[in-house]
C-alpha cells in the first residue's frame, strides 16, 4: 500500500513550549486512523501542520507524496478538510455552496453530491448562517465527500453534536471508508472505535504509539490475580504492568504487553503458582484513559 500522510521528526514550538516534538507518523492508503490524547498534546497542530495552516519548526510532514509546505490546488483537489472551527461563508444557501465548490474539483460529482444532501437532510435553502451546529457540520463533510477525495482529514467532527446527527455524521464516514484514506482528530473514543483501523496516542507533542485498533486491544488487559494468602510483594513491578492495586487477596494491574504465556509466567513468578488469574478486555475509552493517567502521572 502506498502512504498517503507521513512525518519525518515533525516538530512545531509556540514560544517556550514544544507543541510536536519529533513526532513520526505513516498513515497508509485505504486507513481510517484515529488520532487520540489529551487537551493540550498536539492533535491539532499536527493536523494544522500536514494541511499547511501553519508551518512546521523543524522536520517534515508529506500529504499525497508532497511536503505539507508545498501544498497547492493539484494536491487540494484531493484533499478533504473538516474542522470543528471551520469558516464558512455564511450567507451562502447550502445548495449555493455546493454549486460555489464544483468548478474547483475535476472530480466533482453532481450525483454525488445530492445524494449527500439527501442522506444528511440538510435544507438545500437555507443560509449555512441559519444552520445548527450539526447541521454545518453535516454540510461541511457532504462538500468535502462530493468530489471523492483521497484523503479526508478531520479535526473534532463529534465535538457538540447531539447523538443522532453523530450517528449520522459517522455513516456518512463509514460510506467512504476503504476510497478515502482518514485521519480523525478526536476526544470521542467510542465513534472512534467503532469505525478506525488504526489509532495513535499523541501525548505532550510526541507520538506514543501508532498501530492497528486490533492489535491495541489485543496488547491491553485489565488483569485481576486472586491469592490464596497475602504473598510478599516486590519492590517493583513490571514496568509495562500499569496502575498497579493491591489488597491482602487481589492484585489487579493493566497489562499494557499482554501475552497470555508470558504474563501467567511473570504472575506466578512475582505472587505464586498458586494465583488464579482473570483477564479483561479492554475498550478504546479504558486503554486511553489508563495512559494519560501514566502519563500525567510520569509528567
Amino acid at each position: 500500500m502506498s502512504v498517503i500522510l507521513q512525518t519525518h521528526d515533525l516538530r512545531r514550538r509556540f514560544g517556550r513550549t514544544d507543541a510536536l516534538n519529533g513526532v513520526d507518523l505513516t498513515i497508509e492508503e485505504g486507513s481510517v486512523f484515529g488520532l487520540v490524547g489529551p487537551n493540550g498534546a498536539g492533535k491539532t497542530t499536527l493536523v494544522k501542520t500536514l494541511m499547511n495552516i501553519i508551518e512546521p519548526s523543524r522536520g517534515r510532514a508529506e500529504v499525497l507524496g508532497t511536503d505539507s509546505r508545498r501544498l497547492g490546488p493539484a494536491e487540494f483537489q484531493q484533499i478533504g478538510y473538516v474542522s470543528e472551527n471551520q469558516e464558512m461563508p455564511e450567507w451562502m444557501t447550502v445548495e449555493y455552496l455546493m454549486k460555489y465548490l464544483e468548478p474547483f474539483y475535476p472530480r466533482w460529482d453532481s450525483a454525488r453530491a445530492n445524494e449527500l444532501l439527501d442522506q444528511f437532510e440538510l435544507p438545500r435553502d437555507r443560509q449555512l448562517k441559519h444552520l445548527s451546529r450539526g447541521m454545518r457540520m453535516k454540510a461541511a463533510l457532504a462538500s468535502s465527500l462530493a468530489y471523492r477525495p483521497k484523503v479526508l482529514v478531520l479535526d473534532e467532527p463529534f465535538s457538540g453534536l447531539d447523538p443522532l446527527v453523530r450517528e449520522e455524521f459517522v455513516e456518512g464516514l463509514v460510506d467512504v471508508a476503504g476510497e478515502t484514506t482518514m485521519l480523525i482528530s478526536s476526544h470521542d473514543l467510542g465513534e472512534i472505535e467503532s469505525f478506525a483501523t488504526h489509532v495513535g496516542f499523541l501525548d505532550r507533542g510526541q507520538l506514543r504509539f501508532a498501530e492497528s485498533l486490533t492489535d491495541l486491544s489485543e496488547r491491553f488487559r485489565e488483569v485481576e490475580v486472586t491469592v490464596a494468602s497475602a504473598p510478599s510483594l516486590p519492590h517493583e513491578w513490571p514496568a509495562h504492568w500499569l496502575r498497579v492495586e493491591t489488597s491482602p487477596a487481589v492484585v489487579r494491574f493493566i497489562d499494557s504487553q499482554f501475552d497470555r504465556e508470558h504474563t501467567v509466567s511473570a504472575v506466578r513468578r512475582l505472587l505464586g503458582e498458586g494465583a488464579q488469574i482473570d483477564t479483561t478486555a479492554m475498550s478504546l475509552r479504558a486503554i486511553f484513559i489508563a495512559l494519560a493517567r501514566q502519563a500525567r502521572k510520569a509528567a
